[in-house]
């Protein structure tokens, strides 16, 4: 019998052509989420759908359009098929985007609220800058140490502390070739990430403010399964889960995972399981003291490319239920 499961739910970065798109037809609850979830967002859903499951999408995966909301489909649809089976996760922990999945999965929106939600992040996102963003390999401290007044003023931020010597900047594209420079010229190396836009960072913060006005007319309620919020590091209470811009607002702050990851291993024993594309925050969740100590244990559900997809989606499910 394993221990509480944990769910992990990726963001931008983990998409790759063909994600999960071996599970469509050959797993009926995944299925049916992701048509509702298609179905739900109309017009925008059917192009979403078509370049999902195209060998020659029009919009590039990377971009917001298409990466952010097929990223929540899956992780959600992911989870919808996991609980159908009786694996239900004792506490959800969702990276960016995918802390939108973690609240649908906790029933803080209904279905056809999250694709209201989804809707609102994809048309705020097409306000956003051209930019992208920047893993580096250096602590959070030491990055925000190479950024001057230009960056800040840029737009240029830090977005995301994954692990202790791993930190992802974000910003326009030229502050970020530019900061990228920066680095290299004092030995630390960054390379990109697979997105078109900047978040997380001062340079979406508009767009932040239109995602939350996107949230008129959704009705928000307390989670039914607990979340580890990456805005915050700590447990989501029931006013904030009821609040917009806690969730709204989370596009234009840091993501805190390795924050949150550790208070979630520091208080017991887990069976940490990502579910979504690629093996990103499994990676990044073995290096946790916890995971190397044995006291928890990381399972994956989804290779780190589309060929073989099937395969391991049943091999995490014999681990989950043996």
């Amino acid at each position: 019998m394993t221990s509480p499961i944990a769910l992990l739910l990726p963001g931008q970065g983990a998409q790759y052509p063909g994600m999960a798109v071996e599970l469509y037809g050959a797993e009926p609850v995944f299925t049916a989420a992701m048509d509702e979830f298609f179905s739900l967002m109309g017009a925008v859903g059917a192009g979403l759908r078509a370049d999902w499951l195209s060998d020659h999408p029009v919009v590039p995966l990377d971009d917001a359009s298409r990466a952010q909301p097929l990223l929540f489909a899956i992780g959600y649809a992911l989870g919808r098929a996991l609980i159908a089976r009786g694996i239900v996760p004792s506490v959800l922990i969702g990276h960016s985007v995918g802390e939108l999945a973690a609240a649908a999965l906790a029933g803080v929106y209904d279905p056809p609220g999250a694709a209201r939600i989804i809707l609102a992040r994809y048309e705020a996102m097409a306000t956003a800058p051209a930019g992208g963003l920047l893993a580096v390999s250096a602590a959070a401290g030491d990055v925000e140490r190479h950024l001057d007044a230009r960056s800040h003023e840029g737009g240029v931020g830090i977005a995301a502390i994954n692990a202790p010597g791993i930190t992802v900047l974000a910003g326009p594209e030229a502050e970020l070739v530019r900061i990228r420079e920066v680095l290299a010229g004092n030995g630390i190396s960054a390379m990109r990430v697979g997105s078109r836009q900047p978040f997380h960072c001062p340079a979406v913060a508009a767009a932040g403010e239109k995602f939350e006005a996107g949230f008129a007319g959704v009705t928000l309620r307390p989670p039914r399964i607990p979340i580890v919020s990456t805005r915050t590091a700590r447990v989501v209470t029931p006013e904030e889960a009821v609040t917009p811009g806690f969730w709204a607002r989370q596009l234009d702050a840091p993501v805190l995972f390795w924050p949150a990851l550790d208070t979630l291993l520091s208080a017991g024993a887990y069976t940490v399981v990502e579910a979504g594309p690629g093996k990103g925050l499994s990676m990044l969740a073995r290096k946790h003291p916890a995971v190397r100590a044995k006291r928890s244990t990381v399972v994956s559900l989804s290779p780190s490319r589309a060929s073989g997809t099937l395969t391991a989606w049943h091999a995490g499910l014999d681990h989950l239920t043996t």
